[in-house]
């Protein structure tokens, strides 16, 4: 019979559960027990099957389940199937899970379990865990519901429908396919069990010793507002987070830092530190008792929504109206140009991009238009966003310049996440005094967009070259950028047939994408050239990849590749960003016309499509279309003549 009327099961909390069962006494669970905030009983006796679903209101995937476990409960439930939520974390109280049902539309009930007697009689360790019952209160199905989401992975679409599968052999009259997978997802931690082992009395409090290791490594982020999906700053969300915590931890996914701690020193490097882990540690195995509130340290300042001590100058958005992110399907990017109305040259010094929607926010990247007929070098960069990036102000003394008359393109990539949403991103901007610039900073690119990664390749590199820098260039910054199929990224710096490497990043995470800003800044007087060498994994062991058979090639989105990195780059005031040209012999110039004309063939050869030695815009690849083509394109016509194309490539050289 069914369980109740959709109009009723929509708000329904369960605020008591039953006894606690211990396993020396098993059970049947007393399902006529549980109650609703209404008082109404739940009738599940009756039902041929039970599919328990164990939620929490503010777990990353569990959030993500939601609605497909919605959807699965439509499908199934005139088939015998009732479907019963259970929500057993301590830090979720009755309105956290009133809002994740109205978030989610969830049309199946939610069950309280306060003493966390269900989770612990069925035997659930996480969230998301569903356990299917049959009329005998036998388990028959326990795991993960499919295999698309894990923590910190998300694959296009599942490979695998355990729970469909299992339901689907089930009216059927078939055996189950597999009755056991390993549930991922958040970790349930059962405060009961900890204070019952804690023994004596600990050494490690959570005002004294705990909550000065969430402030220095996690707060950041996990605070009201900002982008960790939930808050630990309250004693009582953080004991429900506790075993949780400890697997991130060892599993290094939490502090978020890819960098090999044994090439470089970067500012703001987020190492956890072993003697921290294990003050955690000990506070868990001793019952995560609070301690005396006079001994908790104040909380980190933070200026609202942004990442550094102050607010910034001056703000601004990339349009006066939301943009309409659809539920599901591929948003081609958008662009978004805002005139700033700056009538002479601006100095910033900081640029921080805070995404509308951050669920939806793939990345955004604002770039400076400079009028027609400027001097500027680099890329024209202000400011971006990513999963996982901080902001940090420049140097004392270093600032980008803006050309007056400038104009900032918001560049917009967004990926559904199952729910129509819309964003306003903005970005707030730091100024600097122009009496007390030292130096200009330039953003530089290297990138390789010719490469091919072939079908199943677990190991295909792309080498990528950046020199040409001035006599009294330093570099401040790298940031690498791969995209799924990212594996590993490498830079070092090369002078005189020696080589040094600068960063290493042995296990890239496309979530996670960092501007790796160097404690001492790099002297490239003497360097020859930056090399560095991206790895990206094509197989099907690559839990992420879309399309291990496919071969890969540049593109824009998530399921194409991009082999390219940003580079930060100071010159002092008034010096020249270009190496001093050495004197040439006839045979130098020879070799240097030579060279010229092989770069043109070359470029006409990859982007003349119809071969009649002119290169459109259309005709460019799209990242070209946005780095390089307007400035190539002198006379503003659209097109690119051989004399513009020898232009370029004599300037580079």
């Amino acid at each position: 019979m069914p369980l109740l009327s959709r109009s009723k099961t929509a708000a329904l909390i369960v605020l008591l559960c039953v006894t606690t069962a211990t396993a020396a006494e098993p059970t049947t669970i007393p399902w006529n027990e549980l109650r609703s905030v209404d008082n109404s009983a739940l009738e599940l006796t009756d039902s041929p099957w039970k599919v328990i679903c164990f939620l929490g209101a503010e777990c990353p995937l569990a959030r993500l389940y939601g609605p497909r476990l919605n959807s699965l409960a439509e499908e199934f439930s005139s088939q015998g199937f009732t479907f019963v939520g259970i929500d057993s974390n301590p830090q979720d109280s009755p309105a956290d899970i009133e809002q994740y049902i109205r978030e989610h539309r969830l049309e199946f009930p939610i069950v309280k379990d306060a003493t966390q007697s269900l989770a612990t009689q069925l035997g659930a360790t996480r969230t998301p865990e569903v356990f299917v019952l049959d009329s005998n209160d036998q388990v028959v199905y326990q795991g993960r519901i499919d295999d698309q989401y894990e923590p910190g992975l998300s694959r296009g679409e599942p490979t695998k429908h355990d729970l469909r599968d299992t339901l689907a052999a089930l009216i059927a009259g078939r055996p189950v396919p597999q009755s056991q997978t390993a549930a991922v997802g958040c970790l349930i931690t059962f405060v009961n069990k900890h204070k019952a082992h804690a023994g004596s009395p600990s050494p490690v409090t959570f005002t004294r010793d705990v909550v000065p290791i969430l402030n220095q490594h996690c707060v950041e982020c996990h605070r009201p507002g900002e982008i960790g999906p939930f808050s630990l700053t309250d004693y009582h969300e953080v004991i429900g987070w506790g075993e949780m915590i400890l697997e991130v931890i060892d599993q290094r996914r939490m502090p978020p830092w890819h960098a090999d701690p044994n090439y470089g020193d970067f500012v703001g490097e987020r190492l956890f530190p072993t003697e921290d882990r294990e003050t955690l540690a000990t506070w868990l195995e001793h019952g995560m008792p609070e301690g005396d509130p006079q001994d908790r340290p104040a909380s980190p300042q933070w200026a609202a929504g942004w990442q550094l001590p102050t607010a910034p100058n001056v703000e601004f958005t990339m349009r006066d109206r939301p943009f309409v992110v659809p539920a599901d399907g591929i948003v081609e990017y958008q662009y978004f140009v805002v005139d700033p109305q700056w009538e002479e040259d601006h100095w910033v010094r900081a640029a921080q991009v805070i995404p509308g929607d951050a669920s939806v926010v793939h990345h955004t990247i604002v770039f400076v238009r400079p009028p027609d007929g400027s001097s500027s070098e680099g890329i024209g960069w202000m400011g971006g966003y990513v999963p996982g990036q901080r902001t940090f102000a420049l140097p004392p003394g270093h600032a980008r310049r803006i050309p007056a008359g400038s104009k900032l393109v918001f560049q917009m990539h967004y990926t559904p996440n199952g729910k129509k949403t819309t964003d306003i991103t903005r970005i707030g901007v730091w100024l600097a005094d122009p009496a007390e610039v030292t130096h200009e900073v330039v953003t530089r690119v290297a990138v390789d967009n010719e490469f091919e990664i072939p079908p199943g390749s677990k190991n295909h590199t792309v080498d990528v070259r950046l020199d040409g820098f001035g006599p009294e260039a330093r570099l401040l910054a790298a940031m690498p950028h791969m995209h799924l199929r990212g594996k590993s990224f490498w830079l070092e710096s090369r002078s005189n047939q020696s080589a040094e490497k600068l960063l290493s990043v042995p296990h890239y995470d496309f979530n996670w994408q960092h501007w790796y800003r160097f404690e001492s800044p790099l002297d490239l007087k003497t360097i020859d050239e930056l090399k560095m060498q991206f790895t990206f994994d094509n197989s099907s062991g690559n839990p992420v990849n879309p399309a291990p058979n496919e071969y890969v090639t540049w593109g824009d989105q998530t399921g194409e590749e991009m082999a390219v990195a940003f580079f930060d780059v100071a010159y002092p005031i008034g010096a020249s960003q270009r190496p001093p040209k050495k004197p040439r012999s006839d045979a130098d110039r020879a070799a240097q016309r030579r060279h010229i004309q092989q770069s043109v063939d070359k470029f006409l050869a990859d982007m003349d499509q119809d071969g009649d030695g002119i290169v459109t815009r259309d005709e460019a690849p799209v990242t070209f279309q946005r780095y390089g083509f307007r400035r190539m394109d002198r006379n503003r016509d659209g097109r690119l003549e051989r004399s513009e194309i020898e232009a370029a490539a004599a300037r580079r050289l």
